[in-house]
């Protein structure tokens, strides 16, 4: 079998596992994938899938985004980013509302930027936005400036009437 060009991942893989201090068979054990299979990853002669990768990852406690990007299969810059949402969201130390939001901010200013929001981007932005009714304006809505009452708004102008303007 001719060497598969999946950059120095199974070199990666190896000295992973043996710094884990890991025979082949323990992490075959640990993986659910037969240990052939991984001395064929480690040689280079097979290109794992992602889910492989991710029992692999899991096994030797490393990030699972830096096998993908070593296999080729995420570009270095959507690594980071996964990497930046997966800190905000693990984060016991915020709520679901605040990471939102965070969540929501780092979106933009990667726009501003010229950068296009990941492929999770949007997945946690309204999942709790009601539940507990103080999640702000949502993304699509621009924050209303009062501006006192509107032609046609009956309700703003009895307010402002009622208000002493000396008050």
């Amino acid at each position: 079998m001719a060497s598969l060009n999946v950059g120095n991942l199974g070199e990666y893989l190896r000295e992973q596992r043996r710094a884990a201090q890991l025979s082949l068979r323990q992490l075959a054990d640990a993986t659910g994938v037969s240990n052939p299979y991984l001395s064929q990853i480690e040689r280079g002669l097979r290109k794992p899938s992602a889910d492989v990768l991710q029992q692999v990852a899991k096994a030797l406690r490393i990030s699972a985004e830096t096998l993908y990007v070593r296999a080729g299969i995420l570009d270095e810059r959507e690594r980071e980013e996964l990497e930046t949402r997966a800190v905000i969201l693990a984060d016991p130390s915020i709520n679901e509302r605040q990471k939102n939001v965070l969540l929501q901010i780092y979106d933009s200013f990667r726009r501003e930027n010229g950068f296009v929001p990941g492929p999770d981007a949007d997945v946690h932005a309204d999942a709790d936005d009601d539940a507990d009714g103080d999640a702000g304006p949502r993304k699509d809505e621009r924050p209303r400036k009062d501006t006192g009452p509107r032609k046609g708004d009956d309700a703003g102008a009895d307010a402002a009437e009622d208000q002493d303007p000396h008050s």
